[in-house]
């Protein structure tokens, strides 16, 4: 849990507890006693950090793609915090995937970044902020699109191919 909080600050309790499937009682108890251990740190937003200056650094991005690797956590054998552009690296089903938010407006920077020759890239689940952006990217290697809701619900859309005539 602690593990978590400090890779992915800022994330609310029903983040965490989804990482313990069908444990999320003893992860709600074990949040609680990290609390009182003064371990963690719980901001007004509700939202949990390693320390009160963790918050700071806090990722809207993050937070939506770790909605993303919870939404098959799973089938996830392993998963960390990538580098940039990606956000989150995990291993599911043997495969390696790389959760990428792309804001709008950052749509052509991050595309030139994705299409350099990189080695060990694994599938792209990319995130946008709206399904409109889908049609102005131009990325390798994309196994989805989706789109994160306020409440933690994710689409998944596939990029249709253009026709040719």
């Amino acid at each position: 849990m602690l593990h978590n909080i400090s890779l992915y600050p800022g994330l609310t309790e029903g983040q965490l507890c989804r990482f313990f499937p069908e444990k999320e009682v003893t992860a709600k108890t074990l949040l609680a006693h990290m609390l009182k251990e003064e371990r963690i740190f719980c901001a007004e937003n509700g939202r949990y950090y390693a320390n009160q200056e963790a918050q700071n650094g806090a990722d809207k991005d993050l937070s939506r793609c770790v909605w993303v690797l919870l939404d098959f956590i799973n089938q996830v054998e392993y998963h960390t915090v990538g580098e940039f552009p990606a956000a989150i690296l995990c291993f599911a089903n043997g495969e390696l995937y790389e959760i990428v938010p792309i804001p709008q407006g950052k749509e052509a920077m991050i595309c030139q970044l994705l299409r350099q020759p990189q080695k060990d890239t694994g599938k792209r689940i990319v995130v946008v902020d709206d399904v409109a952006q889908i049609e102005l990217l131009d990325i390798p290697q994309v196994a989805g699109f989706c789109t994160v809701a306020e409440d933690g619900t994710v689409s998944y859309y596939k990029k249709e191919a253009a026709l040719e005539s």
